[in-house]
């Protein structure tokens, strides 16, 4: 039986994004609608030498509202949500598959 916390190999960088450069669960869908790579954020972040960037946080939301013409996506998950839906619909679809098996196996014994 998987931990409550567990969180896949492919979010675990948006997960070390956001505690990191301290962005909030909307700024981290943000990134992912946008497509960026948490990989890279180091680039796109501004550092005491270049004064001229945008902070991380504000770089997301202003890209984002100049793609999509909207301040904020309109259903804001968090990665961990996003894990326990992804798991609780795996579930239930593992639970309908066993009862049409087992209702199969019921009408021809």
């Amino acid at each position: 039986m998987p931990k409550d916390s567990f969180i896949p190999n492919k979010l675990k960088p948006w997960v070390e994004a956001r505690k990191k450069y301290r962005l909030s669960h909307t700024q981290i869908q943000m990134a992912k609608e946008l497509g960026l790579n948490p990989k890279k954020f180091s680039s796109l972040d501004n550092t005491k030498q270049q004064q001229w960037k945008l902070p991380l946080s504000e770089f997301i939301e202003e890209i984002y509202f100049k793609n999509f013409k909207k301040r904020a996506p309109d259903n804001v998950r968090s990665i961990e949500q996003i894990v326990k839906d992804k798991a609780r619909k795996k579930a239930e679809t593992k639970a309908r598959k066993e009862a049409v098996r087992s209702g199969v196996e019921a009408t021809t014994t």
